[in-house]
């Protein structure tokens, strides 16, 4: 197996760049590698996932069928915080069923139907607690859409939590009557 590191970009795409794959989320490309697997030359995009301490390995010529892109234009992740405000819709299917549609809408890698699951399993603190597999479910898509928004606002990821967070408590009926209006002037101050 022979490797040679190359530079420049491939299909719009290039080192140092954040990309988001659809099943890992928010990556950056380290390097663009030749190797030769069995006599074939292929050329890979070598992706790293700091926080999950992983590396991937992704054949250019796999990059749309993998359904890899680029991150989202600010105007999409101002649409995906606007979704977290809207009514969670839960559909009164058995939860395995939901469950299986979740985890689809957080590997999918669209950031509104990422924004889309936060907002259905989110549980403000004065709603009943959630399931060991709604929380995990919750979790996964929060974390998916925190680290795209701070990779697009060039945020950390906890001013990226708490900017979500802060758009969740906006959602209707989420803030206990009486802290509404104190919520609101938390966020004036905060904008």
């Amino acid at each position: 197996m022979t490797i040679k590191k190359t530079s420049q970009g491939k299909q719009g795409f290039k080192t140092g760049e954040h990309v988001v794959y659809p099943s890992h989320g928010v990556g950056r490309i380290v390097a663009i590698e030749e190797q030769s697997i069995a006599g074939h030359s292929l050329e890979l995009f070598v992706i790293s996932f700091e926080k999950d301490k992983m590396t991937l390995r992704v054949p250019v010529a796999k990059v749309t069928s993998a359904g890899m892109r680029k991150l989202s234009e600010p105007d999409l992740v101002t649409k995906a915080l606007e979704t977290l405000t809207g009514r969670a819709r839960v559909k009164k299917t058995m939860w395995s069923r939901r469950a299986q549609e979740y985890e689809a809408k957080i590997n999918s890698g669209d950031l509104i139907a990422i924004a889309e699951v936060v907002r259905d399993l989110f549980r403000a603190d004065t709603q009943p607690e959630q399931s060991y597999s709604e929380r995990q479910l919750y979790e996964s898509a929060l974390d998916r859409m925190m680290r795209e928004v701070a990779a697009v606002q060039k945020l950390t990821d906890s001013e990226a939590q708490k900017l979500i967070e802060a758009q969740l408590a906006k959602g209707p009926r989420r803030a206990p009557k009486g802290e509404e209006a104190d919520l609101e002037d938390a966020q004036d101050e905060a904008a």
